[in-house]
């Protein structure tokens, strides 16, 4: 989401990844569709992904599995096909888990800047420093999709509202944070890997938005970069 509401004139860890990376995350889940018997072109890399046996033949147990996790973070049609939508949310998993507890190992996220959000759009992932310091994270993000992009360079929290509304889309922005016009860091009820991704904000889980409400304040700074996978 991405809008500040006007009031007269606007208002100028690493823990989230070492549990399962398949969790639901608050949304409901879709109704599931027919189960396909079509072998998709990402077979073997989605049934090792679940654990299953990879033979690089659709099964009915492979189907099922897949259209569980389909379902669990809202791909669609979730029919259990192994196609490249799943596969890439599946290998982001990957590449986030792979980050450990170093997220800032390039140095891209300012370390002489006192406390600081960073926000890796590339990988999706984000967590706060202080200097060379982790503070908290890196923890999964959900942030704009294509042509809502979440807008790169250094910013700064200027607003804050626990219980913002849109007043565009008309949804719950709780702990809303605003960093850049109407981006703001927020929670939002649903996986932080279902595609395509946010109009602009930087959705989190409840736990996290409650986290990053604790640890930020107005004026603390905030860099985005990277690119977003499909955008």
């Amino acid at each position: 989401m991405g809008d500040i509401r006007r009031r007269g004139a606007v208002i100028l860890g690493i823990t989230a990844l070492t549990a399962p990376l398949t969790f639901a995350l608050g949304a409901a889940p879709a109704q599931a569709a027919s189960c396909t018997a079509q072998t998709g072109p990402y077979q073997k890399q989605v049934e090792k992904f679940l654990g299953l046996t990879v033979d690089g033949k659709q099964s009915s147990s492979d189907c099922k599995a897949i259209q569980a996790f389909q379902t669990k973070h809202g791909i669609t049609p979730n029919a259990g096909y192994a196609g490249p939508v799943t596969w890439g949310v599946m290998n982001l998993m990957n590449k986030q888990k792979a980050v450990g507890n170093n997220p800032n190992k390039d140095g891209k996220c300012p370390v002489n800047k006192g406390r600081i959000a960073c926000v890796n759009l590339t990988l999706q992932l984000s967590w706060i420093q202080d200097g060379e310091k982790l503070v908290y994270g890196p923890v999964p993000v959900r942030t704009g999709r294509d042509g809502y992009e979440t807008r790169t360079g250094l910013k700064k929290i200027y607003w804050r509202n626990i219980d913002h509304v849109s007043s565009i889309y008309d949804v719950p922005m709780p702990y809303a944070q605003f960093f850049d016009g109407g981006q703001a860091f927020h929670q939002a009820g649903v996986s932080m890997w279902n595609p395509p991704g946010s109009r602009g904000c930087v959705n989190m889980t409840t736990t996290t938005a409650k986290k990053y409400w604790s640890l930020l304040k107005k004026g603390d700074d905030v860099f985005v970069y990277g690119r977003k996978p499909g955008t």
